[in-house]
């Protein structure tokens, strides 16, 4: 529970992505659809936890889809999860050089963010290439920190009772949530909790994961939710309702939104100091999604579905090095095009690519909802309720798939892609699956065992 809560990096999500939601999408009504989310991912939580109490994979996403719903499958999964997560790193490149070029910037060493996002590039090559994370000791203490600091400014908003002196409930009426462009403020929403899937993958670590798995994956979807609920209602209240998206399409930078309100309710150095933590949170989860992604190319190398050079660890690091090095090479040239072409690296470079990791994983989601209900089709119910192998899976299927298609649809409109790239850019996770359906066929006419065998507990 606390690795994936340490994963969800708050002062990310807070300053980066919910100031955005709001510009974008219901504006106040963000912290309902926090709610909302949260409840919808509860739901999906009780198949997958009932699931992974019978597959015991580090593949997450992948394995699940190749379980319950064949080979073919498992290698859409798997493409379009590699496509998704390599946007989410590569889009928070962008957010995080900018962060460093205003912060860095008002301490007078002035560099353009492309320059930044090269030098955190590099780092992350670095550490991706030789397998040294950051040290966790130093991690469960930044993490804490932005825990706090985010906590700190939420208390002195509640304490002042917001703009008005009296704090509004209005930020949870259905009327506020559907306000404006809902769809981009719940895609927005659920890039927050990306990574509580995780929980999963330490099946085959845990002394007792029937009752850990579920525990850590329940606890860990109430826990960010609630207290990104909560921060995104204070955050409203903090700005005024009526004056919140105001105040936000005025700034040059959305994302400066929850260090002006740290100014006014707190004041003293907590402006700098979260300027420094967010820069922390940022780089963390560039080098969690980097070693993420060169995980998944390692598995789709080891299985077959890519060549097998990838599937190959470094000899002296034992680290996936060669996915490594092809992510640093593709997130270098992304972040060339969008400073070639003088884009944003926050409402361009950021929105577009989160936002398109984000409508991979809801599709995964979608996916696997579906495999839960075909693996204990196959395999009887194990045990497990009719609630779990079938209600409810269904159910979320139904929704997150829905979603999938409604946010597919309006994804130009919602992220500010416009013309072609409103098309191609969401269509890029359709290309992704059919990719991984070729390479799995492929895997099947090659090799009968090795297709046999995707997804399965090595």
């Amino acid at each position: 529970m606390f690795l994936v809560i340490s994963a969800a990096a708050p002062l990310t999500a807070v300053a980066g992505g919910v100031p955005l939601a709001m510009l974008l999408g219901n504006g106040a009504g963000v912290a309902g659809a926090v709610g909302l989310v949260t409840l919808i991912l509860l739901l999906f939580a009780v198949g997958y936890v009932a699931m992974s109490r019978h597959v015991r994979n580090a593949g997450a996403f992948y394995a699940f889809a190749a379980q319950g719903l064949g080979g073919h499958f498992g290698g859409a999964a798997a493409m379009v999860a590699i496509l998704s997560y390599n946007c989410m790193q590569i889009g928070i490149l962008g957010l995080l050089g900018a962060a460093s070029a205003g912060t860095f910037g008002a301490m007078g060493l002035s560099l353009p963010w492309w320059v930044w996002s090269y030098i955190f590039i590099a780092l992350t090559a670095v550490l991706g290439y030789r397998q040294v994370d950051l040290s966790a000791k130093i991690l469960v203490v930044l993490v804490a920190l932005e825990y706090l600091i985010v906590l700190v400014i939420d208390l002195a908003i509640l304490g002042a009772g917001g703009d008005s002196g009296t704090l509004s409930m209005a930020p949870f009426a259905p009327s506020q949530v559907l306000s404006g462009v809902p769809s981009i403020a719940i895609l927005f929403c659920f890039a927050f909790f990306i990574g509580f899937e995780s929980t999963t993958i330490y099946s085959e670590e845990a002394r007792d994961p029937k009752r850990s798995i579920p525990v850590a994956t329940y606890g860990s979807v109430l826990l960010i939710g609630v207290f990104y609920m909560f921060t995104a209602w204070l955050m409203a209240n903090g700005a005024g309702e009526d004056k919140l998206v105001p105040t936000l399409a005025g700034l040059a930078d959305p994302t400066t939104f929850l260090f002006d309100l740290a100014g006014r309710y707190v004041g003293g150095p907590v402006p700098t100091i979260m300027g420094l933590l967010f820069i922390t949170s940022l780089f963390a989860a560039v080098l969690a999604f980097h070693n993420g992604v060169a995980r998944y190319k390692y598995v789709a190398g080891r299985e077959g579905l890519l060549p097998d050079r990838l599937g190959q660890t470094h000899a002296e690091f034992r680290s996936p090095h060669v996915g490594s090095v092809i992510q640093t090479i593709i997130a270098s040239l992304v972040i060339a095009l969008f400073a070639w072409q003088g884009l944003d690296p926050v409402l361009n470079l950021f929105t577009w690519l989160t936002q398109l990791g984000t409508l991979g994983v809801l599709g995964l989601m979608g996916l696997v909802s579906f495999a839960v209900i075909g693996f204990f089709r196959k395999k009887g119910d194990l045990g497990e309720s009719l609630l779990a192998t079938k209600i409810l899976p269904l159910v979320t299927g139904v929704i997150l798939l829905g979603l999938f298609i409604v946010i597919f649809k309006q994804f130009g409109a919602m992220t500010g892609a416009e013309g072609w790239l409103g098309i191609a850019l969401p269509s890029l996770v359709i290309v992704a699956a059919a990719v991984g359906m070729i390479l799995a066929w492929n895997l099947r006419n090659r090799d009968q065992v090795r297709f046999g065998a995707l997804g399965r507990h090595r």
